[in-house]
C-alpha cells in the first residue's frame, strides 16, 4: 500500500517532533518532578560558601546579585539541566527534611560537582580519573563518587564503600534517601553510603538542619542533570 507524504503531513510531523522529544519527565509512584525539563521553574541561584560571612544589606545584594546570574549559567538543552562549571549552585525554592531522591547527571574529566541537602554540602562527584595528591592525602577521588565528603576524613560514609561510577560520557544515576541525619545512596544502583550520619558542615557541633534546600553544586566543568524526583518520607516510615 502505498502512503502519501504531502507537504502538510511532513510539516505537521516536524512540529509535532519537538513536543514528543521534550515531554515533560514522568516521575515513579510516589514521586514528583523538582526539574520539569522544559525551564527554570521552582529553582534559583545560590552558593552558600558566598555569602556564608556577610551580614545585612551586603548578604541581600550578594543574594539578589546571585539570583539574577543564575539564568546566565544554567539552561535547558534536550530536556537536560545544563550548566558549564561556573556560576551559583541550582537551588531548589522549596525546602525538604525526611526525603527519598533520585536524579541522574552527566559530568565531564576536569569537573567536580555534589549534591546538597539541606543547603548542606555534600554527596561528592568527582572526575575518579585524579591521581592521588600527596598534599591532600583526605582527597580520594579514586574511590569513586557518593560520599559524603564534608563529613570527618576516616568516618563511616565520607568516602564510597565501592566505586560505582560510570565511564565519561555516560548517565550515572543516584537514589539518596536522607531520614533524619542519616544518609543512604546508591550510585548506580550500588549501595555506597549505608546509614552514615552527615555532618553538619556549618557548625559541626550542631546536628543536621531540620530541612533545607536541594542544591546542584557546579564547579570546574559541564554538568547535566535529568530525571531529578523528590519522595518525601512520611513520619513513622521505617529507613529500610
Amino acid at each position: 500500500m502505498c502512503v502519501s507524504k504531502s507537504p502538510l503531513l511532513l510539516w505537521m510531523a516536524s512540529c509535532l517532533l519537538p513536543v514528543l522529544s521534550f515531554a515533560s519527565p514522568a516521575p515513579p509512584t510516589g514521586f514528583r518532578a523538582l526539574f520539569n525539563g522544559e525551564n527554570l521553574t521552582g529553582w534559583y541561584g545560590l552558593n552558600p560558601h558566598a555569602v556564608g560571612k556577610l551580614e545585612g544589606e551586603k548578604r541581600a545584594e550578594n543574594l539578589a546579585k546571585q539570583r539574577g546570574e543564575f539564568a546566565q549559567h544554567w539552561r535547558i538543552e534536550d530536556g537536560e539541566l545544563v550548566n558549564g562549571g561556573a556560576g551559583p549552585y541550582a537551588t531548589t525554592e522549596e525546602e525538604f527534611g525526611n526525603i527519598e531522591l533520585l536524579l541522574e547527571y552527566k559530568t565531564v574529566a576536569g569537573a567536580d560537582s555534589g549534591i546538597y541537602l539541606r543547603g548542606t554540602p555534600q554527596i561528592q562527584i568527582w572526575d575518579w580519573n585524579q591521581p592521588d595528591d600527596p598534599k591532600k592525602p583526605d582527597r580520594r577521588p579514586r574511590l569513586g563518587s557518593g560520599g559524603l565528603f564534608n563529613n570527618t576524613p576516616n568516618t563511616p560514609g565520607r568516602d564510597p564503600l565501592v566505586h560505582a561510577d560510570r565511564p565519561f560520557g555516560e548517565w550515572n544515576k543516584f537514589r539518596i534517601r536522607q531520614v533524619g541525619a542519616q544518609t543512604w545512596v546508591w550510585l548506580n544502583d550500588q549501595l555506597v553510603v549505608d546509614g552514615a550520619v552527615w555532618e553538619n558542615f556549618w557548625d559541626r557541633s550542631q546536628p543536621l538542619p531540620a530541612k533545607g534546600p536541594i542544591m546542584l553544586q557546579t564547579h570546574g566543568g559541564e554538568i547535566r542533570w535529568r530525571n531529578v524526583f523528590v519522595r518525601e518520607i512520611p513520619p513513622g516510615e521505617t529507613p529500610k
